[in-house]
């Protein structure tokens, strides 16, 4: 693995890219080539780089799988359109995209994984499932920071619509960084209750200044301290006391040996963080509590535009929990957010597009 990432492939990261009528010819039918605005660096990104984590594409390889921009060639019906491009692109002609699991796609590409990736000036992607951008969404955001609901905002969404919140219920969301602040206030919007759990009281202030129901600082509390506290923060906001929505965030195994701890009658449990790290529970536990243990990866392409609808009524609001930096600084953004010194989503941004 390269210690350096500026040893990775940077496609199209050149001052002399030139949109030429070659280029274009050569598009294979239903590509486009889009302009990159921004894109986001994910947990995934670093587990390329530094965990160990397999592409599927061989290196070299450009990473980057959170990504807007417009696109400058390609069919009629998206040129010359901002866009969003979902992090997970399905066929749509498979069994499972014709059975609503577009997400799991066996013929499914990922930017920066199956293909050259966001962390450049110009991508080439499949351009059936590219989420156009309102100008109603242009008006509130610039489109680099937009990038960031081509996952860590389209990942919750997902993942609280697949848990079958309701209002009234209560949400644990443990992880409130990047994408667990996300899903604290998209299960806000769906009406539940909602308490976030993380070891950072910045990040927890975070959550409690946009209006999540109550926080606790969890670190060197033990499994049983946590979920006693857990109780009596929800009889103090009036939550159930059976049926949580668990939703592990963090992708770390602290985090999840908690989140299965955290299960009760009728819980739900959903794992949207990533580790490689090994967790040991008691799947017994499922069944004496009649609970539900779900996945989930990524987020369906159909489901875009309602997350794009959220930003562009205002239900979600999105500026303060993005940062951006020049993509030149790629190889310090990385390192710092290793090494957890960000409590915003990073967003890179072409320093000559």
């Amino acid at each position: 693995m390269p210690t350096n990432i500026s040893q990775w492939r940077m496609v199209g990261q050149d001052k002399d890219f030139e949109l030429t009528h070659e280029t274009v010819e050569n598009l294979k039918p239903g590509d486009a080539i889009v302009k990159i605005a921004g894109c986001g660096v994910c947990h995934t990104d670093i587990s390329f780089w530094h965990h160990g984590v397999q592409t599927k594409h061989a290196m070299p390889l450009t990473l980057g799988h959170e990504i807007s921009g417009k696109v400058v060639a390609g069919p009629e019906s998206v040129l010359n359109k901002n866009v969003i491009v979902p992090a997970v692109l399905p066929c749509g002609e498979c069994d499972f995209c014709k059975n609503d699991r577009s997400n799991v796609c066996r013929n499914q590409l990922m930017p920066g994984n199956d293909f050259h990736g966001g962390f450049a000036s110009h991508i080439v992607v499949p351009s059936r499932f590219l989420c156009v951008v309102p100008d109603a969404v242009l008006n509130k955001y610039p489109l680099e920071q937009l990038s960031v609901i081509a996952d860590a905002i389209s990942t919750p969404y997902q993942v609280v619509k697949k848990s079958e919140l309701k209002a009234g219920d209560l949400a644990i969301v443990i992880g409130v960084g990047g994408v667990g602040i996300y899903g604290a206030l998209i299960a806000k919007i769906f009406g539940a209750k909602v308490i976030a759990l993380d070891i950072s009281d910045e990040k927890l202030k975070v959550a409690e200044n946009n209006g999540v129901d109550a926080t606790l600082n969890i670190k060197g509390l033990d499994q049983k301290a946590i979920k006693d506290k857990v109780k009596e923060l929800a009889k103090n906001i009036g939550a159930p006391k059976f049926g949580w929505k668990i939703f592990e965030i963090s992708g770390t195994k602290p985090g999840q040996d908690l989140a299965f701890n955290l299960i009760t009658f009728a819980s739900t449990l959903s794992i949207v963080g990533f580790t490689m790290d090994k967790v040991e529970v008691r799947l017994s536990n499922l069944m004496a509590f009649d609970a539900k243990l779900i996945g989930t990866w990524g987020c369906k392409a159909e489901l875009y535009p309602e997350v794009v609808a959220l930003v562009a009524d205002d239900r979600l609001k999105i500026g303060q929990f993005v940062e951006t930096f020049p993509m030149s600084k790629i190889n310090e953004v990385f390192k710092n957010t290793l090494e957890h010194k960000y409590t915003k989503r990073s967003v890179l941004v072409p320093d000559f597009n």
